[in-house]
């Protein structure tokens, strides 16, 4: 993983004369609800270019397939001329530990780009927040949930309990309501944890991370909200964004 060089960027969404900053971003091709919840939290002057990779269920083969035409699609982004691509899904980059640096690396070999994975997004949140024990909310199916508290176990987080919806695609995992997502939430309240953890750059839950963070008492950390914020500093934006939790208005 790589950091850009924005020369004179330090904080400024863009200097004068400079052009806009760009994240790319590879995406699962049945997740409708990424593009959207970033767009809610994007600042201005910083703009997602997306390019989607195949996938569209659960099962293990699937969930690896999505990294075969990963050099392809990277250089199709690198023709938009992004500072920054990142492989923007929880489910496959923390499919095992190495997982997230192994594709980032073939990402930069293919096409130059610096890269990072939601995997790297999440423990870099988690580190910067001192989080420590999580309380991890999912729409996935058991095989997946029980791959990601291994994975999260082994960089040293411990995963108080895990609950999963048993959905399989990312349309029915963007059908699930914001309100459905907080009802999860307080079902599961646990005081001893350090965040409450809602998994899958696929899910509706950008609306609700404010809220949940004052019912609960606890930081709540999201996929997409975790990418982001670790791509804005990637790329050298370190102003707080307000309205969608302590990581992003905070750290």
């Amino acid at each position: 993983m790589s950091t850009v060089d924005t020369r004179a960027v330090r904080g400024e969404t863009q200097d004068a004369g400079r052009k806009p900053l760009r994240i790319g971003m590879l995406l699962p091709s049945s997740n409708p609800m990424a593009e959207p919840e970033l767009s809610a939290m994007l600042p201005s002057g910083i703009s997602v270019l997306t390019t989607r990779l195949k996938l569209a269920g659960s099962t293990r083969e699937e969930l690896l397939g999505m990294t075969d035409k990963i050099e392809e699609a990277s250089a199709l982004l690198s023709d938009a001329r992004v500072d920054l691509i990142v492989f923007n899904c929880t489910a496959v980059s923390t499919f095992d530990p190495v997982m997230g640096s192994k594709i980032s690396q073939r990402i930069t070999d293919a096409c130059g780009r610096p890269a990072t994975t939601t995997a790297d997004a999440l423990l870099a949140a988690f580190k910067a927040m001192n989080v420590k024990r999580v309380v991890l909310i999912t729409p996935y199916v058991k095989a997946v949930n029980l791959r990601e508290v291994e994975f999260l176990k082994h960089y040293g987080i411990e995963v108080l309990s895990e609950t999963g919806l048993d959905l399989k695609e990312g349309n029915g995992m963007a059908s699930v309501s914001p309100d459905e997502w907080v009802e999860l939430a307080r079902a599961h309240r646990d005081d001893t944890a350090d965040a409450y953890f809602l998994s899958c750059t696929a899910i509706h839950v950008t609306p609700i991370i404010d809220r949940l963070e004052r019912e609960l008492g606890r930081p709540v950390v999201t996929s997409n909200q975790a990418m982001l914020w670790h791509c804005l500093r990637e790329i050298g934006y370190k102003q707080p964004v307000e309205g969608f939790g302590k990581l992003l208005s905070a750290y």
